[in-house]
């Protein structure tokens, strides 16, 4: 009786673990080649100091979250299961802003293929997910409207922030740097899923029980890998270290980071006693 077996799942998972994999050695791939070949992948100042940090983020956080909810889950575990969107959606909202900063250059493909992959993957997760058993496993044991609440609030802050910026310079007349544009891109494609799946879980609905997890994990290493940006930025390329902003993001982060840390105990609670 494989472990497998025991998660809340309708279907089989095979092809979701097998495409995982190719998504997992495309991150690998196109973080160690924009290490080893900075200046070749990125092509001025602006992307290197984006960009470079970024690869050794996605090779120690982005990286191992995947495989690490995929191994979770493979074992039976509940939070493995829930973990893996957020993980896939980590993937997604990242290249994103890569491939709308590097816009036709030469890993844009890669890019592409790396958002296409992740995102058909997510979607298929969630839809193979039984929502009314995860609810059940869940109910009573996890922060409903904390969680929920902090979904929508974080998410309409930074989608609001995205048309706030855009709409300024249009009317300022003032150009964006083309990493700053794509992380707003990034930020208004994303952050909906935010709050759509904080008012299901506050309502709580199967759906919301479904998604929440991931959202917050997928928010939670979104905040810890900027941080890690920050500390690493300085030592890998020529800017200096961002004081004001790691602080502003820390105390931010702090509060995805409390409800996510209930929300996992409730959850792991739950595996225990079943």
């Amino acid at each position: 009786d494989s472990p497998t077996n025991h998660l809340p799942v309708r279907r089989d998972l095979t092809l979701a673990y097998m495409l995982s994999f190719v998504v997992a050695i495309l991150v690998a791939a196109v973080s160690i080649v924009g290490l080893l070949y900075q200046t070749a992948i990125y092509s001025t100042d602006e992307l290197l100091q984006s960009f470079v940090a970024n690869d050794v983020v996605n090779l120690f956080i982005g990286l191992p979250i995947l495989l690490g909810s995929m191994w979770f889950s493979r074992r039976g575990k509940l939070i493995g299961l829930l973990f893996w969107p957020g993980a896939l959606f980590y993937v997604f909202y990242n290249y994103i802003a890569y491939a709308v900063a590097m816009l036709f250059t030469l890993p844009f493909i890669l890019y592409l293929a790396l958002i296409g992959l992740s995102g058909y993957i997510l979607i298929s997760l969630v839809v193979s997910m039984d929502g009314a058993a995860i609810q059940q496993r869940l109910a009573g044991a996890v922060p409903v409207r904390w969680a929920g609440g902090t979904l929508i609030g974080l998410g309409l802050l930074f989608f609001l922030r995205a048309i706030g910026v855009g709409v300024n310079a249009l009317i300022d007349q003032t150009p964006i740097a083309s990493t700053e544009l794509a992380v707003l891109i990034a930020d208004f494609i994303t952050t909906p899923a935010w709050v759509i799946g904080g008012i299901v879980l506050w309502r709580r609905q199967p759906f919301g029980y479904v998604v929440s997890t991931g959202l917050l994990f997928q928010g939670s290493m979104l905040f810890i890998g900027l941080l890690a940006f920050f500390v690493l930025q300085p030592f890998l390329t020529t800017a200096s270290f961002p004081l004001e902003d790691f602080v502003v993001i820390l105390i931010m982060g702090l509060v995805c980071f409390i409800p996510f840390g209930l929300f996992v105990r409730g959850v792991l609670s739950k595996e225990k006693t079943a």
